[in-house]
């Protein structure tokens, strides 16, 4: 009996070794590897252009071509491989699939498509199939009365249709949602809005945002982004509109919730409890829109104005101050740019 327990555990020991080393070779010759890329619009020529940022010291970039000759808001879904961005030539969303297989310099068509509502699209928010463009053309046509629209569209399959609009009080550019609030910029302004539970208005119709902050050192703000594994806010500030190449910056709010919910509406959000980025050394004059990654604590910035348009990116930003990035690519009145891991 002794022998043949002896015999079993031998057995045992010997499949259990075998189904481990067949495991970790599985797992090493499954490994997929993911990749970083930045997707970036522009207003020069409406093309689509993305860099893979996986090695910050070994970028390499693809431009597409499109038929729109103006774009801004950029979006990536992962689940159709497809880049969608709003045409500010064609005044509507469009969206391109199988985007991965495109080779540089292809012309590439639209096969994501609605209806051309818009009057000059900006910044594209997304939660699941809902798309929402905000749009900065002055609504009652009274320059002294500041409004917005925010287009809300459903995609349904290759289709974009647009289910209402909502009218604001203050002129809109940069929007990103965090779970069912619409945080959004307030052009001409240093301040930031919030829509709570933004998609239950579901009519076309005016309102007012939940709660606005002023955040005290911008001049004038147009993008945003916010990384919800770090709690980040990051926002941009272009400084005078009259001065597109030196005065613009971009300031980080780390456990920016807890921040922004202990900030009184119309109150203050105080530049100590934030990190700016600024200076000649920046090249950061008319900074509309930011991404930010985490990971590598790397902000990368779509700057419209300086040299005439750059991809930008920074890291060691920690201290902030008048710092000099990493990344300086020329992109012609660069409008929007997003990140994804992949």
């Amino acid at each position: 009996m002794k022998v043949l327990n002896s015999i079993k555990i031998l057995s045992l020991l010997t499949i259990t070794l075998l189904i481990a080393s067949c495991s970790d070779d599985d797992n090493s010759g499954n490994q997929i590897e993911s990749s970083t890329i930045l997707y970036a619009s522009n207003n020069s020529n409406g093309n689509i252009t993305y860099y893979d940022v996986t090695d910050l010291s070994n970028i390499s970039t693809t431009t597409l071509i499109t038929t729109s000759t103006a774009a801004d808001g950029v979006y990536y879904e992962g689940a159709l491989d497809a880049v969608i961005q709003a045409s500010r030539s064609g005044l509507g969303l469009e969206g391109f699939t199988n985007i991965s297989n495109a080779i540089s310099g292809a012309a590439i068509n639209a096969d994501l498509i609605g209806t051309t509502d818009m009057s000059s699209p900006r910044e594209v928010a997304v939660d699941g199939t809902f798309y929402v463009v905000a749009d900065n053309q002055d609504v009652d046509g009274n320059p002294s009365t500041l409004d917005g629209r925010l287009f809300v569209y459903i995609r349904n399959g290759n289709n974009f249709s647009l289910r209402n609009v909502i009218t604001t009080d203050f002129k809109l550019w940069g929007i990103t949602f965090i779970n069912n609030d619409l945080y959004a910029v307030v052009d001409a302004d240093n301040e930031l809005a919030v829509f709570t539970n933004f998609l239950s208005n579901t009519t076309n119709t005016t309102l007012s945002a939940s709660k606005r902050v002023v955040v005290e050192g911008i001049v004038r703000t147009h993008g945003l982004t916010y990384d919800a594994m770090s709690d980040t806010m990051v926002m941009t500030d272009i400084g005078s509109a009259m001065n597109t190449q030196d005065d613009g910056g971009f300031q980080i709010i780390t456990n920016f919730i807890s921040k922004f919910n202990g900030t009184t509406n119309n109150g203050t959000l105080a530049l100590s409890q934030q990190t700016r980025v600024s200076g000649a050394s920046t090249l950061l004059g008319n900074p509309v829109d930011v991404a930010y990654d985490s990971e590598t604590s790397t902000v990368f910035i779509a700057e419209a104005g300086n040299g005439g348009g750059r991809i930008l990116a920074f890291n060691s930003i920690g201290a902030g101050g008048n710092i000099s990035p990493i990344i300086n690519t020329a992109l012609g009145a660069a409008s929007s740019v997003y990140l994804s891991k992949q």
